[in-house]
């Protein structure tokens, strides 16, 4: 390599031949001319020969631009991938998807009176399913106005909602509608609980875009309908409608679907019946909501404004709701498990119901606090068992306790015609004469009521005016555990203790059984028990259970029903329930007063109803002397002046024949009628029928006796 030549102060080495030159010796570093911004490069810039300086900027700017793009993009894919993962995550926490399925609804089980009107739910749901085809358009579109308006174009998931949702709550203006569709507020009611976290919203949001790819949006709503809760134990349209204004949702007014529209934002404080001016409120921006959708008409929707919905008050104030529980106490012996919605048929009469009602609760109301008795029972039945009417307390809001069949408490004197009944079987009459006047009994002295004595009197007055020496003297006559087995034959099923006080009523029965117990005189001598149930169906249609006559068969003689009808008629006659007379009707019956008028009791029918009414206390205190006579009867007959007006007068059966007068058989003696007694009321053609038997009595059927034994606890 030559030496190199000198260029402006600078060594240009030379590589065309000649003597390599020593590495060592070569300085290839640039000067300080040479380096950028040196004299090198501003001469370069002052002879104007590079365009560098007018697009570097503008190729700066574009990189910028462009890494913030791509920083975008690979973000935005790793948020995909974060939420892909979350989304996996927690839709691992699920049922594999083809295993899902809507949870079945729990099985509702309408109680309905004998005209087949509604008298109470039963059930978890408190309703029936009803389909959306079934309801008013404007109720299912009352939901949608107000709790989803886009629900028939959103894919289960409404963005637009959440963002509006989001907003409102940053902005602390509070939320006219959350940011769950319908959808996911249904898929959190069948699949997921009530928390309020992150992942529930997640497997919330998983679970609507399945439900909206299974099912169509009718569909979906109606399933939503049908599942939502709106307070007071209401799940689903059906169970709110009866809950807050007792009519079918199919019948509720504009007015009312949306106040149901608007309640399930809240259901504990816009309930109606806790908090009406809310609900009304509420259910104004449901109409609102509608007539701006064009759900609803302007008139109209002017109409439900003007007229805003309230809740109405329970059918028979809640009484009913005895006869459900009882109801649900022996449904499972008659139909099992129960599977699907259903519908029990009773022999309930929805109006005796209401009369039964008024006359508790008023003549509580009106004499309570003198009288110092809080609470009763009235029992009313055909003469075949068939329940006509049932309160077994004062309020069932405030006491759930049924007092008609669970309550065991003294009958008093209303047990003395089983003691009678006795007597008759062996041969006595009405006009068999007894001595009334004081006894004595192992130290045991009872006493008559008025604490006097009439000396000889006939049984018929004997019972007609409670005579309670004459009761005891022929339960010792006939033996007390005669007594015992004439009362269980009739249909008592409570334990009741042999004793000579057994006569007075000593042992605790309740008042269904004593009630069933009366029938066999109503109806001429055949047992019966006590039924409510009628037939259970399926929602379809479908036949599940249909009562079949049935019963304890004949229990007393035809003639002994006669004489006995015959004595407790006198009761209303001239003895101590005179003032519970119904013109026009034949009665019979008898009052019952326990020790230290703790109890009172009546017990009377005609020949198509039979009615019992118990007054006391539930700590067991005494009352201010109420009497059979007096409250209960009052009670008795207000509600039977009502019941039978219905009813045609029926003679009572057999009485005519021992009623008192110049046709009746007069006997004075304990002893059966002799030969010649016979022979001249054959010549005179009044001659007495012979003495009655005992009748045989047929055992319960399986049927029955399961039932027995879930209303008296009888059994092993």
């Amino acid at each position: 390599m030559a030496k190199g030549r000198e260029r402006g102060g600078r060594v240009e080495p030379r590589f065309d031949g000649g003597e390599r030159p020593d590495p060592a010796t070569l300085d290839l570093r640039l000067s300080r001319g040479e380096r950028a911004g040196g004299e090198v490069a501003k001469a370069g810039r002052s002879s104007g020969a590079s365009p560098k300086r007018a697009t570097k900027p503008a190729r700066r700017r574009r990189s910028v631009l462009g890494r913030l793009a791509y920083g975008t993009v690979v973000l935005g894919l790793w948020a995909l991938v974060a939420v892909a993962g979350l989304v996996a995550y927690h839709a691992s926490q699920l049922p594999p998807i083809d295993q899902l399925a809507v949870p079945k609804r729990p099985p509702n089980i309408a109680i309905l009176a004998s005209d087949g009107s509604l008298l109470a739910n039963r059930g978890e749901t408190g309703g029936r399913t009803v389909s959306i085809k079934e309801l008013p358009p404007y109720l299912p579109r009352a939901f949608v106005a107000i709790e989803d308006r886009r629900f028939y174009g959103h894919f289960g998931i409404d963005p637009i909602g959440i963002a509006r949702a989001i907003g409102q709550n940053l902005t602390r203006r509070g939320v006219a509608q959350g940011g769950s569709t319908l959808t996911q507020q249904l898929a959190k009611n069948l699949f997921l609980t009530q928390e309020r976290t992150a992942s529930r919203k997640i497997q919330e949001a998983i679970l609507a875009l399945w439900l909206e790819h299974t099912y169509t949006k009718d569909e979906i709503l109606e399933l939503y309908l049908n599942r939502v809760y709106f307070g007071a134990g209401a799940y689903g349209v059906e169970a709110a409608a009866q809950r807050y204004f007792a009519k079918p949702a199919k019948n509720v007014t504009l007015a009312e679907a949306a106040m149901l529209g608007g309640l399930v934002q809240a259901p504990s404080r816009l309930a109606p019946n806790r908090n009406l001016p809310a609900a009304q409120a509420r259910a104004a921006q449901v109409l609102a909501a509608m007539q701006e959708l064009g759900f609803a008409k302007t008139g109209d929707v002017q109409v439900a404004l003007a007229s805003p919905a309230k809740p109405a008050r329970a059918a028979n104030g809640g009484s009913a709701n005895y006869v459900a529980d009882l109801v649900m106490d022996v449904l499972d012996d008659f139909v099992g498990t129960i599977e699907t919605d259903i519908a029990v048929q009773t022999t309930v009469d929805t109006k005796l119901q209401g009369f039964a009602e008024r006359a508790l609760v008023d003549e509580l109301t009106q004499k309570g606090q003198r009288f110092a008795v809080g609470q009763g029972a009235l029992v009313s039945m055909k003469p075949d068992g068939a329940i006509r009417a049932l309160i077994g307390g004062r309020d069932y809001a405030l006491s759930q306790f049924n007092r008609a069949t669970t309550a065991k408490r003294q009958p008093g004197s209303s047990f003395k015609p089983f003691v009678y009944l006795t007597a008759i079987e062996r041969g006595l009459t009405p006009d068999t004469v007894r001595e009334d006047a004081p006894l004595s009994i192992k130290g045991w002295s009872p006493e008559n009521y008025t604490r006097s004595y009439s000396g000889p009197v006939t049984l018929r007055d004997a019972l007609a005016h409670s005579l309670n020496t004459v009761a005891v003297r022929l339960g010792m006559e006939v033996g007390p555990k005669a007594v015992v087995q004439t009362a269980q034959r009739l249909g008592i099923a409570s334990p009741l203790q042999a004793n000579a006080s057994i006569a007075l009523g000593t042992s605790e029965v309740t008042p269904m059984e004593l009630v069933g117990a009366y029938a066999a005189f109503a109806n001429g001598g055949t047992g019966v028990i006590p039924y409510v149930i009628s037939s259970v169906k399926t929602v379809a249609g479908k036949v599940i259970y249909k009562r079949n006559p049935g019963g304890l068969g004949r229990v007393i003689d035809p003639n002994a029903v006669g004489m006995m009808n015959a004595m407790m008629h006198e009761v209303f006659v001239s003895g101590t329930a005179k003032k519970g007379d119904i013109p026009g009707w034949e009665l019979a019956g008898k009052t019952g007063t326990s020790q230290d008028f703790r109890d009172a009791w009546f017990v009377g029918f005609s020949g198509t109803l039979v009615t019992g009414v118990w007054l006391g206390n539930d700590d067991g205190e005494s009352t201010k002397r109420v009497t059979g006579g007096n409250l209960p009867l009052e009670v008795w007959d207000r509600f039977m002046t009502e019941a039978l007006k219905a009813d045609k007068p029926v003679a009572l059966p057999g009485a005519a024949r021992w009623r008192r007068g110049p046709a009746a058989v007069a006997s004075a003696s304990a002893e059966p009628p002799s030969l010649g007694t016979l022979i001249d009321g054959l010549i005179n053609g009044d001659a007495a029928p012979s003495p009655p038997r005992p009748a045989p009595r047929r055992g319960p059927s399986p049927e029955d006796r399961n039932f027995l034994e879930k209303l008296f606890g009888i059994g092993e």
